[in-house]
């Protein structure tokens, strides 16, 4: 029997939060709701949650500040954000706080569909991947290596905690040196669809490079080929 995944939305627009509820039912979803970030928390803790949807400004805990908490206790599932058009610097914190997408309301509900089937398809691989594995598969770059076996990334012997989707852009990278791929490719390669929203590839290399360069501002590995696209160069 297929899994049924456990989607948790954090909105304290009660209206929102129960049109989403209903639509994500409607897919064979199980929902639940909060009206905060400090209840969003509450529910990680009593339920195993696989998506998150949470809305960025919020009453007693704002979605910004959930994330950082529930980043920091290494939960790993994809978080998607939800902002209002003004709030573009909230988007970019949210993205750098270790979101992997974010929806701008108003939004349709087959767009906030499409982008929840797409990141809990590949977060379903990527646990799968996980607990298989099978044979390693461990591609080395100078001192950055990435195990697809243990799903690790590692600089110079010290592990580095990436984001699932993170995990991914370095993979495609690191496999392909010296392919430079543009932020298009990039995205359609890792959602499976049409580019819609590259800045969010700009903001996971950024947090990358944060990640596994020693100086971020001269990488060494993440390379950027101005007006073209990313790569990770052979050494």
């Amino acid at each position: 029997m297929e899994q049924k995944y456990h989607i948790l939305v954090v909105e304290d627009d009660k209206e929102i939060r129960e049109g989403i509820e209903i639509y994500l039912r409607n897919q064979g979803y199980e929902v639940f709701q909060a009206a905060n970030g400090a209840e969003g928390l509450k529910a990680i803790e009593q339920e195993e949650i696989h998506l998150a949807i949470v809305d960025i400004m919020m009453p007693v805990m704002d979605g910004v500040t959930m994330l950082m908490k529930l980043r920091s206790k290494e939960y790993e599932f994809p978080v998607i954000m939800l902002s209002a058009k003004s709030e573009e610097v909230d988007k970019i914190m949210g993205l750098n706080m270790g979101a992997d997408d974010y929806v701008t309301k108003p939004f349709t509900p087959l767009e906030l569909l499409a982008r929840v089937n797409s990141h809990l398809r590949r977060y379903s691989k990527y646990l799968s991947v996980k607990e298989e594995g099978n044979q390693d598969h461990i591609y080395t770059i100078g001192g950055l290596e990435l195990n697809e076996d243990t799903v690790e990334v590692s600089v110079d012997g010290e592990t580095v905690k990436l984001t699932p989707m993170e995990f991914k852009i370095v993979q495609l990278l690191i496999k392909n040196p010296g392919r430079v791929f543009s932020a298009d490719e990039i995205y359609e390669r890792i959602w499976n669809e049409k580019a819609v929203n590259t800045d969010t590839i700009m903001v996971h290399v950024r947090n990358i490079r944060e990640k596994i360069e020693i100086d971020p501002k001269n990488p060494k590995y993440l390379k950027v080929v101005w007006g073209v696209g990313y790569k990770i160069d052979r050494q």
